[in-house]
């Protein structure tokens, strides 16, 4: 019986998964358009940012839809296929759970910021125009 369930789900991620990367091309959102030196801020600010990520999770595309509304450059991490973006995200942020936003200081301390609603509503607040 686990054998039909877990092939039933492969199944299923394996039809679905496409099409979900393809909506989230589709339906990609238009980004903030700030001056060029406000930009160049920003993106120097995304260099400590690192989101550690699935490609058809649904709460990632949500997050990563935010990004591209916001108009971040921000480090994305497949923790599905690379073994070694799993073990860091586990050995940093203690659970393997997606999304997941590493927010690094320049001391070289780490948040690890998890749920969708949460990091989105992190990203608003910092990098939000109006």
């Amino acid at each position: 019986m686990k054998f039909v369930v877990r092939l039933f789900f492969r199944t299923l991620r394996v039809i679905l998964g496409p099409v979900m990367l393809i909506w989230e091309f589709v339906t990609r959102p238009k980004g903030i358009v700030r001056p060029p030196a406000r930009q160049q801020a920003v993106d120097q600010e995304c260099r400590a940012f690192t989101l550690y990520q699935f490609s058809t999770c649904p709460f990632c595309i949500k997050v990563r839809q935010e990004i591209r509304r916001l108009s971040l450059t921000i480090e994305r991490r497949d923790a599905q296929k690379d073994e070694r973006n799993r073990d860091d995200l586990l050995r940093g942020g203690g659970q393997v759970k997606v999304p997941c936003l590493k927010i690094a200081d320049p001391s070289g301390h780490s948040e690890w910021l998890y749920e969708s609603g949460k990091i989105i509503e992190y990203l608003r607040g910092r990098f939000g125009e109006g």
